[in-house]
């Protein structure tokens, strides 16, 4: 006759497994694109000669965003507020954020603070921070 065991041997590892997949779902948010980052979308690249950043906020004036550099660190913020609803409606789906919201990005030590550009484009908010010039790559010539 064989035995079977009301509980697995493993059963620490199947509650561990439970809590990491709890932590997991309470961390990351859902959203229509998968696991939400945060809010705006960003991408953030290099070249040898400046930092570009690119944060997605559209239907947004520039004068509700804010954007600022202290210590090497750039930081956007502003407000995004909902639209008002049609009188007499139902809402069954609401997935368009709406409240205030920050991003940090920590930037690299060779920024120059005093030459930074911010353009607002067809709801694309570009930050082109340059670099300084002693840091930049520059090719010296062999006697």
């Amino acid at each position: 006759m064989l035995y079977r065991s009301f509980f697995p041997r493993d059963i620490l590892a199947q509650f561990e497994r439970m809590q990491r997949e709890l932590e997991r779902g309470l961390t990351q948010s859902p959203s229509i694109r998968g696991v939400a980052r945060g809010y705006p979308a960003m991408n953030v690249g290099t070249t040898p000669s400046s930092v570009e950043i690119y944060a997605f906020v559209p239907g947004m004036s520039p004068e509700a965003l804010e954007v600022q550099l202290e210590k090497g660190v750039l930081t956007l913020s502003g407000e995004r507020t909902r639209e008002p609803a049609v009188e007499g409606a139902t809402v069954h789906i609401d997935e368009r954020f709406a409240g205030r919201f920050r991003r940090v990005v920590t930037l690299p030590d060779d920024i120059d603070p005093n030459a930074v550009s911010a353009r607002y484009r067809d709801g694309v908010l570009h930050v082109s921070i340059a670099r300084k010039q002693a840091a930049q790559p520059r090719r010296i010539p062999v006697n």
